[in-house]
């Protein structure tokens, strides 16, 4: 029998341990037009910190700032934890490239999660199933193909354009084009797996790039390890595109109704 290869987004994550520099490759099936995807780029920085021998508890929140284009090849990720108490890490990253400056900088907040009174105010978004939606075709970015995107509504649909602008708001099922079980490190990655909201605003595709992202978990592993599920049900939108950046908030649901990470981000587009 064949040993059973590693799945696509686990090989692309994959990082060696060191002492306080760890080293990580990046993936040709998560490209994307000028530099790897972003959020393999942040999932691989969770990978680091999650099996960092000083980790405790779950990540709670990271922030990704995407400094400078990341070569082709491998990479270096300087960990440092900088505080830490008994409920909580606060971690800082940096990747580099063959010494060069600093590419990408995060910085992380692991927490030990415990029972506590809860407040559930976020309504889990009518949807149609994700059996009853179409696959969103192909792509030239090799990154997008890694996903099926299933759009409830909000479709980007790029063609001439229009005097009136598009919305902005997308509902759309996500998942790995190979099916894989739910983690942290896929949740992270999904986090940045929209298109950018200017795509579907203008209906063309216009230079973009991710400059900061931050997600915050509402799930720990052994809860999302629970769930036992291989897609999200996301809804994303902006808020305001001024002067070549522009935001984009968003949810991401289990198809069990629980909020499992909400994120930000700030992009740059030139239009």
């Amino acid at each position: 029998m064949h040993a059973k290869l590693p799945h696509p987004f686990d090989d692309a994550t994959r990082i060696t341990a060191g002492d306080s520099s760890w080293q990580g490759h990046t993936s040709d099936d998560y490209w994307a037009f000028v530099g790897p995807f972003g959020g393999a780029t942040a999932a691989t920085i969770l990978r680091a910190l999650i099996e960092h021998p000083q980790a405790a508890g779950d990540p709670l929140a990271l922030t990704v700032n995407y400094c400078a284009p990341i070569a082709k090849g491998p990479f270096d990720l300087d960990i440092r934890l900088v505080k830490a108490n008994r409920s909580s890490q606060h971690w800082s990253v940096e990747l580099s490239q063959g010494g060069g400056e600093v590419a990408t900088l995060a910085t992380a907040v692991f927490a030990e999660r415990r029972p506590s009174w809860e407040h559930k105010v976020a309504q889990y978004p009518d949807a149609k199933p994700f059996e009853q939606t179409l696959p969103f075709p192909t792509i030239s970015a090799s990154w997008a193909n890694q996903y099926e995107f299933r759009f409830v509504e909000g479709e980007m649909r790029i063609g001439p354009p229009q005097v009136e602008l598009a919305s902005t708001y997308s509902k759309i099922w996500i998942s790995d084009r190979e099916p894989r079980r739910l983690d942290m490190l896929s949740l992270m990655s999904m986090s940045d797996a929209f298109f950018g909201r200017i795509f579907h605003a203008r209906r063309e595709l216009v230079p973009f790039g991710t400059v900061s992202l931050t997600t915050y978990f509402h799930t720990d592993s052994e809860e999302l390890a629970a769930e036992g599920i291989t897609r999200v049900l996301a809804t994303a939108d902006s808020k305001i595109m001024h002067k070549s950046y522009a935001d984009q908030n968003a949810e991401l649901w289990s198809p069990n109704g629980r909020l499992l990470a909400t994120t930000t981000q700030i992009a740059y587009f030139k239009a």
